[in-house]
């Protein structure tokens, strides 16, 4: 069973967008990452670099004819660490839902009384 963990380094929300897009896919193209992300290119690239440091995401450079193409994907480490992540989201979200208390007056919270 995998144990929750928040990660700060994941939850940054274009990191979080990041590794989100690259859980649902094999290997992800640089361009496909930066267009359906909305980010430019060294905004990405930072992103990725970021995440490739501390061992979450793998980058392959290659040619394609003359032209170089970046992909990228999570590494069990990433994948793991993002799930992990999604739990511990879960269980704040949880918790804060079995907080939440029905109101103690009869006047319902959205109607307003003259």
């Amino acid at each position: 069973m995998t144990t929750p963990e928040f990660d700060e380094l994941i939850h940054a929300p274009t990191r979080l967008s990041l590794v989100a897009f690259l859980a649902a896919t094999a290997w992800a193209d640089f361009a496909v990452l930066r267009d359906s992300l909305s980010l430019s290119d060294s905004a990405l690239s930072k992103q990725l670099t970021t995440l490739a440091d501390v061992g979450y995401v793998e980058i392959r450079k290659a040619f394609v004819g003359k032209r170089p193409r970046t992909s990228a994907r999570l590494t069990a480490e990433g994948r793991g660490a993002f799930e992990r992540h999604v739990l511990a989201l879960q269980e704040i979200v949880n918790g804060a839902g079995a907080s939440l208390v029905a109101p103690t007056s009869a006047t319902p919270p959205d109607t307003v009384t003259r």
